[in-house]
């Protein structure tokens, strides 16, 4: 029955998606249509199937607080990306266009839209969030005439229904010998917590933009509050092209004391800066992420899943931000609000871990940040140390609405942090950022872990009244992964101190040692104290194998395998499977791995692009946590590295019977390449 059902997932997933190349996916059937985000690390662009324009952008780490739903959420911002073309007087619509096809060249991070207008004229649309001018965007559009045309552009920037007081402006911006046109649109975010300020120009190939005389006049409209346009018109010959481009900055005051001002700074920036030097500024930045890359030889389809899951990963997060990555990343707003949880620290660091140190310590710091936020939780619930949120926004405090049981009880989330904190010291060996950042917060974890417990009359440690990562099972105690990963922070803060020739806390390791862990008659680890064979919704035990390799006997490692990947809900999470997956990579068994590889993300996908969704039964993407998952399995279980005290180590890779060769280059901060051939 499996083996049917992965050949079934195998032949839905060449047919629905995957043309193109390992660096290309292209769609031509928009009739089930899920964007893919083109983003930098602060704006997310999600595309849209309409010619022309974007579903809207996101803003990260700018956070709305509602105060009826008690919930902070990340703004979507102000939409620059939407462009209004008319040809001959008609306006280009989904209906009136052929040859409709989308691309994402992920080793450029460029999203193109080319399509037929009629009988009149080729067009093309590449979307871009510039990696170089981080709070901006960038749309190239080229427009062949087929025949004689007049074109009317129109460019817009359109604010959310919700934004209170808009404000929409035109100026040409004068010096002595330049003048620069600004659209700019000013708001209130919805319940007022930030100023969001954006600006836009037009930039016209082979015309110097800043003399007026030489670009086409521009016309200023504001159609309505929310709407504010800047338009120009051109006659274009017979077999000539039109190249124009639109470039937006989105700025508020979370980022920047005058946003008014900047994002008029960075928009005059990208149009005085030369298309060719401001492209190549962006594409040399990913061409050094792309340093860290997944090379699989025979299968053209999972390279190109691996790739767009690394791909997001990269354009979701930034070195020099010190901000860390939702589930959703910067796609959507919805279902989890832009917050971060144990997603980031479990799923995505690793793989980050081990391509990209510079996005890895954002990660980190981005905690570190928020340790006194941390502290401040752990003394309001009683107990020492830090106690880092559930859910975390901008201010580091507990941001789960207070509904949700999770926010309250899911304390595994300040072991994840602090475990995060040791693999990035095990790897970089930054003794610098050790004393000044990791040891504090490791110190602060194992403070709370060892106030956290109960002890019981035998003398071993009990940690009662928890959600594990199986949320099925609330208010539990003894749950294995929780057990399992604070015995794990507690030896990793004693370690730390004695890298730092600091006396640990003796206390550390004695909780440590005694830590329970549940069994089985039969010696299957029981997933918590009262445990009776529930389905679950994603792996917890296992997780005890892999990341924490407190299990590592084959014969345990067999029975929980066997026990509880049937107990897997089908209506679970993403990452659930990757666990099994790497497991069973880990014990030689290619076969079984490549299978569950599959299962873990395959009834996951979205046309026409293979975006992610969190589940097999909803359709919100992209989701990030999925990414890391399946990059684990890669790395981890076929790849055979591991994070040790030596650094980054390979142990027995395995590769499926479908890969001719499995290539990991960039690893580390040696940027080592590894290759596994059959």
């Amino acid at each position: 029955m499996k083996k049917t059902l992965l050949v079934i997932l195998l032949q839905l997933s060449i047919s629905a998606f995957g043309q193109g190349d390992g660096w290309n996916i292209t769609a031509s059937d928009k009739s089930d249509y899920t964007g893919i985000a083109v983003s930098n690390g602060r704006i997310g662009i999600l595309t849209s199937k309409k010619p022309l324009e974007v579903q809207h952008i996101v803003l990260n780490n700018v956070y709305d607080m509602d105060p009826v739903a008690k919930v902070s959420r990340v703004l979507h911002g102000m939409n620059f990306g939407n462009l209004d073309i008319y040809i001959d007087n008609e306006k280009i619509t989904e209906e009136n266009i052929s040859n409709w096809s989308q691309t994402l060249n992920m080793k450029e991070a460029a999203f193109t839209t080319s399509f037929t207008f009629m009988d009149k004229a080729e067009i093309s649309c590449t979307i871009y969030a510039l990696r170089n001018v981080q709070f901006t965007g960038y749309i190239d559009v080229k427009i062949d005439a087929k025949k004689e045309i007049n074109a009317k552009v129109v460019g817009k920037i359109l604010t959310p229904w919700d934004y209170q007081i808009p404000e929409q402006s035109y100026e040409v911006l004068r010096d002595v010998e330049t003048s620069m046109p600004i659209l700019q649109s000013v708001a209130k975010s919805q319940f007022g917590a930030h100023t969001v300020c954006t600006s836009a120009t037009f930039i016209w190939d082979g015309i110097n933009s800043s003399r007026e005389h030489q670009r086409p006049d521009l016309h200023h409209e504001i159609v309505s509050e929310k709407e504010n346009t800047l338009s120009f018109k051109k006659a274009v010959k017979k077999g000539e092209s039109l190249g124009f481009s639109w470039t937006g900055a989105q700025c508020t005051t979370k980022d920047f004391s005058d946003p008014r001002s900047e994002s008029e700074r960075m928009v005059i920036f990208n149009l005085l800066t030369s298309r060719e030097n401001l492209l190549k500024g962006h594409k040399d930045l990913w061409n050094e992420l792309w340093k860290g890359d997944i090379i699989i030889e025979g299968d053209l389809k999972s390279q190109q899943d691996v790739r767009l899951a690394l791909y997001h990963l990269y354009a979701f997060g930034r070195g020099d931000s010190d901000l860390s990555i939702a589930p959703m990343g910067l796609s959507l707003q919805f279902p989890y609000n832009g917050h971060i949880f144990w997603d980031t620290e479990l799923w995505m660091f690793p793989p980050l871990l081990v391509f990209n140190q510079d996005i890895a310590r954002s990660l980190v710091n981005y905690r570190s940040n928020r340790l006194d936020a941390a502290k401040r939780k752990a003394i309001n619930y009683g107990y020492k140390g830090a106690m880092y949120p559930w859910e975390s926004d901008d201010t580091g405090n507990e941001a789960t609405p207070p509904f949700a049981l999770t926010g309250t009880f899911e304390h595994h989330i300040t072991a994840d942090v602090g475990i995060s904190f040791w693999n990035y010291y095990r790897i970089t060996k930054n003794k610098k950022w050790l004393t000044e950042q990791g040891y504090p917060v490791l110190k602060g974890v194992a403070d709370y872990w060892a106030s956290r417990v109960t002890q019981n009359p035998d003398g071993s440690y009990s940690i009662k009244n928890v959600v594990g990562a199986n949320e099925f099972a609330p208010n539990v105690d003894d749950n294995a992964f929780t057990n399992g990963a604070a015995i794990t922070v507690l030896n990793y803060a004693t370690l730390a101190a004695k890298e730092l020739d600091i006396v640990a806390d003796a206390n550390w390791k004695l909780v440590a040692d005694n830590i329970k862990i549940h069994k089985f008659k039969d010696g299957t680890t029981l997933e918590h104290s009262t445990y009776d064979g529930d389905i679950i919704k994603q792996a917890d035990v296992n997780l005890l194998a892999y990341p924490l390799n407190i299990v590592n006997d084959k014969e345990t490692l067999m029975k929980d395998l066997k026990y509880y990947e049937p107990k897997l809900a089908p209506e679970g999470p993403a990452m659930g499977k990757s666990v099994f997956a790497i497991i069973y990579a880990r014990l030689g068994d290619a076969d079984n791995a490549f299978r569950l590889f599959k299962e873990s993300y395959v009834p996951n996908t979205r046309a026409p692009f293979g975006a992610l969704s969190e589940t097999a039964t909803i359709n919100n993407s992209y989701f990030a946590t999925g990414a890391g998952g399946m990059l684990q399995i890669i790395l981890f279980g076929f790849g055979g590295l591991h994070f040790t005290e030596e650094g980054i180590v390979q142990k027995n890779p395995v590769i499926p019977n479908q890969w001719k060769s499995l290539t990991i280059k960039g690893v580390g901060p040696e940027k080592k390449i590894y290759k596994i051939e059959k």
